[in-house]
């Protein structure tokens, strides 16, 4: 029996660690819970809030804190993965849940597994899209992106890690600066192998949307598409965003317990084989069997870039739904 066609998405707000939390749900079942990654907001589960509400589960994509309209503590230190953890765990006790299946990309990919990792009891699940996991530990993150690029060109990370830095970039033209971020790492868009890598920005006052394409939008975002993000970002600003990777020291340290963990709940992983993040961390796809036991599968996309849930909608809906039946047994 299929279900019935789900209810239009419903907004609101919960209270949670960040103050407030802004959240998108559609359909009833069991919770799924939605994370994004950099430089998106819930919008970019727009395509899985009304699949995974027809197949049966309460879809709920949330605004991290410092994105849309969810609440933008002041203090760079605020934005710690353990902080984000805990408002995981509060949305999923705001809706009356006990525990929920936590789905995460880009970014949000390591907040699910952070989420899973801290707290099994609540996120007894967990997909991962475009970042693989890999566990706690290594060397200073900080230490490690230092030396990515050498002496003529730095690696976006580090250039995103300077407070103020990449928002006198970003900000005077918000719009345009993601068409390009977002052309840059699309599977269709994205400049070819003899062009400059976007991952970088040339030492001594380059940007990176020096290196972004400016030809045409990618296939998967239309210009309305691009309005909504930008909306949201000239009204909010970046640093809030950005603060992400200016934490990631204290994060290395906060979770030293966990060094070498794996995730011991049923998990999937899905990546664009065209997506640095894959290519780059693929000794962490190899290292599954150990750090992923319960790994499900993990997909590589043919002709697919980063933004994986906006380029390939229906495949991504197809795999996560199959997966989300077998923990229903």
């Amino acid at each position: 029996m299929q279900p019935e066609p789900s209810a239009a998405p419903r907004h609101r707000t919960v209270e949670a660690p960040a103050g407030r939390l802004h959240l998108v749900e559609q359909g009833s079942g069991p919770l799924v819970l939605l994370v994004h990654g950099f430089p998106e907001s819930w919008y970019s589960w727009r395509h899985q809030l009304p699949a995974l509400a027809s197949a049966g589960y309460r879809a709920v994509a949330i605004d991290v804190r410092g994105y849309g309209r969810s609440s933008k503590p002041a203090e760079t230190d605020a934005y710690r993965m353990l902080d984000l953890v805990a408002d995981n765990v509060a949305v999923v006790r705001a809706l009356g849940e006990e525990s929920a299946v936590i789905v995460g990309h880009d970014w949000g990919s390591n907040i699910a597994s952070a989420s899973a990792l801290l707290h099994p009891e609540v996120f007894t699940a967990v997909a991962l899209l475009s970042v693989p996991y890999a566990p706690p530990g290594g060397p200073r993150p900080t230490d490690v992106f230092g030396r990515i690029g050498g002496p003529e060109q730095e690696f976006y990370v580090s250039y995103f890690q300077e407070p103020g830095r990449a928002e006198a970039e970003i900000e005077p033209d918000v719009r345009g600066w993601l068409a390009g971020f977002y052309a840059a790492l699309s599977a269709d868009t994205m400049p070819a192998p003899n062009e400059p890598d976007p991952h970088f920005v040339a030492r001594g006052g380059g940007r990176l949307r020096d290196r972004f394409p400016t030809k045409a939008l990618p296939a998967w975002l239309s210009e309305d598409d691009l309005d909504v993000y930008a909306g949201e970002f000239e009204r909010t600003g970046t640093t809030g965003a950005l603060n992400r990777y200016r934490t990631m020291d204290r994060d290395w340290e906060d979770l030293a317990p966990y060094r070498g963990a794996p995730i011991q709940q049923p998990s999937l992983f899905i990546g664009g084989a065209l997506d640095a993040s894959t290519t780059w961390m693929s000794d962490a796809i190899d290292a599954y069997p150990t750090t992923l036991p319960g790994l499900a599968a993990s997909h590589l996309l043919d002709g697919c870039g980063h933004w994986i849930q906006q380029e390939r909608p229906d495949e991504v809906n197809r795999l996560l739904t199959d997966w989300l039946a077998t923990l229903q047994g």
